[in-house]
């Protein structure tokens, strides 16, 4: 049954254009403030003294928070509406970056990880279904961009305030407390989009177990696209823990703007890619993308090989680039294949199984670095992701659907 509501709301709501300016910028505030930390790991290793392993595990108890979150509650906003579940995401997110701005060792960090990563999980499918359910294209248009400038707008954004400002582990997060809030007085106006069903809260709250409500329409095309989406992921949770590390390495320039941009290009790339494809097929999209993955790997990889700063940014940018039109490809080919009232579950599924490809492969490659040392992991990782990549082409050569 189709539960989807009148967006135009009372008096004193947002309209739909006002509603999904708010969304948007909310959603890159949360990817922003997941990709902060990021640049800040390199005052926080010379302060605390931890590995790279423990950078990893860091950075992957965020992105398992979040999948649990998506597990857990990812279709709750089809049940009790949009608005209140994206309150709670903001109030959340709020006591995470409280945590980051006190921290004290490298605790407090996995605290913070791991209660932004609920948040970050919790608002990821709400937002995401809330946007298409106020415009099926600019919706999902924004849904594939708004995470690559956010991400892009954290990491860049840190690094300029670490060379620039005094005290940047704290005035980040002060930065993001004052938005966040914003945003919280300003989400208390959204229209809802969704009719909660009776007992919404009941249903939620009394069914606290992991689930994935795939509905079967999108099933087949969800697997079709997941080795190409998994490569992607795979390869933005690396750059995203041990970028601004490699980043160092190659260039031999310690600026913490070095390690900003590396992360920068890449999603920035990205988000390009999802501006200029949007009016192509998807599936055309999606395999140019991995295409474009598969090389800008391997030109990176001779950059990391050279230790040579050219072929290490000209790959993230090719990479970067297959990184967000194979995402689009991919959100494209499954966001119109659900129900409004099915939407944030399906997306919940989708963003589960990419967070699993983003956190878990990071987390081998920081064990490895230790063992094996930054380049050879950073090669081996990068052929293993250009194998996916090539599994997953040659799988779609031979389907004539996505």
């Amino acid at each position: 049954m189709n539960r989807a509501i009148s967006k135009s709301g009372p008096t004193g709501v947002l309209g739909n254009n006002a509603a999904l300016s708010l969304q948007a910028v909310i959603v890159v505030t949360f990817l922003a403030a997941a990709a902060a930390p990021s640049p800040l790991y390199a005052l926080y290793r010379a302060a605390w003294g931890f590995s790279a392993l423990t950078l990893t595990a860091v950075f992957a108890s965020y992105a398992l928070a979040l999948l649990a979150a998506l597990l857990v509650f990812g279709s709750s906003s089809d049940h009790i509406g949009r608005r209140p579940v994206l309150l709670l995401a903001l109030v959340l997110e709020v006591g995470a970056l409280l945590l980051f701005w006190h921290a004290q060792s490298v605790a407090w960090l996995f605290a913070a990880r791991i209660v932004q990563g609920l948040a970050t999980g919790i608002a990821t499918a709400t937002l995401n279904a809330g946007l298409v359910d106020l415009h099926r294209e600019r919706g999902a248009l924004v849904n594939s961009m708004a995470p690559m400038v956010g991400m892009g707008i954290g990491a860049l954004g840190t690094s300029l305030l670490m060379q620039y400002a005094s005290g940047p582990t704290a005035l980040v997060f002060e930065l993001l407390l004052v938005l966040c809030v914003l945003w919280f007085v300003l989400s208390c106006f959204l229209p809802e989009t969704v009719a909660p069903v009776p007992d919404g809260w009941r249903t939620v709250w009394g069914s606290m177990k992991p689930a994935v409500a795939i509905p079967d329409a999108a099933r087949a095309t969800l697997w079709r696209v997941m080795p190409v989406n998994s490569a992607l992921w795979a390869l933005g949770g690396f750059y995203l823990s041990l970028g601004p590390t490699l980043a160092r390495s190659v260039t031999g320039i310690a600026s913490p703007i070095v390690g900003g941009s590396l992360i920068a290009t890449l999603v920035f790339s990205s988000a390009l890619a999802v501006l200029f494809l949007r009016g192509f097929a998807p599936r055309n999209v999606l395999v140019g993308g991995a295409y474009c993955l598969g090389i800008g790997m391997a030109v990176t990889l001779a950059g990391v090989a050279w230790h040579a700063s050219v072929p290490l940014f000209a790959g993230t940018v090719i990479a970067g680039f297959g990184f967000g039109a194979a995402f689009n490809g991919s959100m494209r080919s499954l966001v119109l294949l659900a129900a409004p009232h099915e939407r944030a579950g399906l997306l919940a599924g989708f963003f589960a199984l990419s967070y699993l490809a983003f956190s878990v492969p990071a987390m081998l490659a920081g064990l490895a670095v230790g063992r094996f040392g930054l380049q050879d992991t950073v090669m081996g990782y990068g052929a293993i992701l250009i194998t996916l990549v090539a599994i997953a082409l040659s799988s779609m050569r031979h389907s004539r659907q996505v």
